[in-house]
């Protein structure tokens, strides 16, 4: 029988010498696999395990349930936010009225990228977009994801180095081992007809395309919020406001962004 993988949290209500490691014993005896194990935030611990048997984890959560010391918050078959909070110790934090937009601040780089990675490396191809000001790591996250996905990334519109606005592609670069980059502002203040057209091209294109911006996307395009898959918030801390009239301010003036803005 194939074995199985399930996430395990708990919370601590009395953290006494010893805890962990009776749990341990408890998994060893039922035959269960630590695949990986993390403290997560600040009372709380998860692990992956592994399971021949589905029935030994319902006897281990009747067996902890009469445990005073801990409380189960969550046992179930692994999703990707588990993943992330046992690898990464933190949880990844959605929107509580938007459930597709998940937020990040800048120090959390670690989690995003491996959040970014995940997506791309995951079934189906996927539309999104990713929110922040300037110099906070956008394309950087974005570029770091693919890398760590082991995808090819292109910047269909983009400020890191210079300027960049395509109109075409070349041989060798229409496939879904792309990462298709667009910055949304950068398309509206730049951009031509024809590359209107190559992006209308893009986006019937079976692979996953990363959006910057996605609110100045959406208004020179038949494309509505609903339509990204996921939408992702970058800031510096918690409490940074997102806007974009200094951003279209900058763009509009000759000099544009350098390397350095992002």
């Amino acid at each position: 029988m194939e074995k199985t993988e399930w996430y395990f949290e708990y919370e601590l209500q009395y953290n006494r010498p010893g805890l962990l490691g009776d749990i341990s014993s408890l998994l060893g005896m039922l035959s269960i696999n630590i695949i990986m194990i993390n403290g997560i935030e600040k009372s709380r611990r998860g692990m992956l395990l592994l399971s021949q048997h589905d029935e030994h984890i319902e006897r281990l959560k009747t067996i902890l349930d009469k445990v005073d010391t801990i409380k189960i918050t969550k046992l179930r078959k692994p999703k990707l936010r588990d993943r992330l909070a046992v690898r990464h110790g933190k949880y990844i934090h959605r929107d509580t009225e938007d459930r597709k937009t998940v937020r990040f601040v800048r120090e959390e780089f670690g989690l995003l990228v491996d959040f970014m990675s995940e997506l791309f490396k995951s079934e189906g191809h996927k539309l999104i977009g990713v929110r922040g000001m300037p110099r906070v790591g956008k394309t950087e996250s974005i570029v770091a994801g693919s890398v760590s996905a082991n995808k090819k990334w292109l910047f269909v519109s983009s400020t890191l180095l210079k300027q960049t606005v395509r109109n075409q592609l070349i041989e060798g670069e229409y496939g879904e081992d792309y990462i298709y980059i667009i910055d949304g502002v950068v398309s509206q203040q730049r951009a031509s007809e024809q590359h209107w057209q190559l992006i209308r091209e893009i986006m019937q294109i079976p692979a996953t395309k990363v959006v910057e911006h996605p609110d100045i996307f959406i208004q020179t395009t038949q494309y509505t919020i609903d339509d990204f898959d996921y939408i992702i918030e970058i800031r510096r801390d918690e409490n940074e406001e997102i806007t974009y009239d200094s951003i279209e301010r900058r763009l509009g003036s000759d000099s544009g962004y350098s390397m350095f803005e992002f």
